[in-house]
């Protein structure tokens, strides 16, 4: 229940809507890709767990400040509205009245600036590297939805949802521990950075009829839902064979194929596709994505304490 005073919030109650507005459930995905950079470099060398807290913390400010911003635009541009299916299953910020649009922006504000600080301390202290995947994440986050560009309304979203979730943040995480780039990080960034470009195809495909009305070009409105569907589950089983492609190249150990224990689960997902895209069509992707990204780490954690 809901504490009020004269009727109005609470810290508490306040805290809470800053808290739900940023999305919290979607940080896994960040975490499992500085998670998996991070045990790459520890292969060479001592995990640094303070730089490492660091980066956690600098990942889970940038994905909420993504997330708010994406909420503030697309309600700004009149993407989000009443009916939109994105109303259905979460609280909205904005379509909710938990936030007007000028205090989304602050909270917006409040999260850029601390995930421009710990950017910074980690670009100059750890290594330059860093603030350039930063600046090129930063812009991305900002002209997702924003105008001029509105990348995500041209096609364009899954594209930078891969590079940003696979390769910038795996090779930034592992910059923050060796002060380098890695191609084995590289090429182990490319099936969680396809995962999690589909859990914005899966939203895209349950939402071709309203992007389709509001004029919005998604990959999936513009190859209609079957076609949406099937490159959706060839994308999914591309994420496993890539893993066993590592696997039998040695570019990871044999410990990779425990990703393979989610395989029920991504099979279960793409029949469930078929039959009905369901409303809550991202979170169960993106529940895929935790499941495959946590094996992953339980497979690399395994081949550092065995070699």
């Amino acid at each position: 229940m809901s504490d009020t005073v004269g009727g109005r919030k609470t810290l508490r109650d306040v805290a809470k809507d800053w808290f739900m507005a940023t999305r919290p459930w979607s940080f896994a995905l960040s975490l499992v890709s500085v998670g998996v950079g991070t045990l790459v470099a520890a292969e060479t060398g001592p995990i640094l767990w303070g730089w490492f807290g660091l980066a956690c913390l600098g990942i889970i400010c940038f994905h909420g400040t993504a997330n708010v911003l994406n909420d503030y635009f697309d309600t700004h541009y009149h993407v989000d509205q009443s009916d939109s299916p994105t109303a259905k299953y979460r609280p909205h910020p904005l379509l909710s009245g938990a936030f007007t649009p000028r205090q989304l922006l602050v909270e917006g504000a409040v999260l850029m600036s601390a995930t421009i600080v710990i950017g910074l301390v980690l670009s100059f202290v750890r290594s330059s590297l860093v603030f350039w995947i930063g600046l090129t994440g930063f812009l991305a986050s900002v002209f997702y939805t924003a105008g001029p560009v509105k990348y995500k309304y041209r096609g364009f979203g899954e594209v930078f949802v891969f590079l940003m979730w696979g390769p910038f943040m795996v090779e930034g995480a592992y910059a923050v521990q060796r002060q380098a780039l890695s191609g084995k990080a590289l090429l182990i960034s490319i099936p969680l950075g396809v995962l999690v470009a589909m859990v914005l195809m899966a939203n895209n495909i349950r939402d071709i009829a309203y992007d389709s009305r509001q004029s919005i070009k998604t990959i999936s409105s513009m190859l209609g839902r079957d076609r949406a569907i099937r490159l959706f589950a060839a994308f999914i089983l591309v994420s496993y064979a890539l893993v066993v492609g590592m696997v039998v190249f040695g570019v990871v150990s044999p410990w990779a194929l425990l990703v393979l224990l989610s395989l029920p689960k991504a099979i279960r997902l793409v029949r469930t596709f078929m039959r009905q895209v369901p409303d809550g069509a991202d979170a169960d992707t993106g529940q895929l994505n935790t499941a495959f990204g946590v094996l992953f780490i339980a497979a690399l954690i395994i081949q550092i304490a065995v070699r």
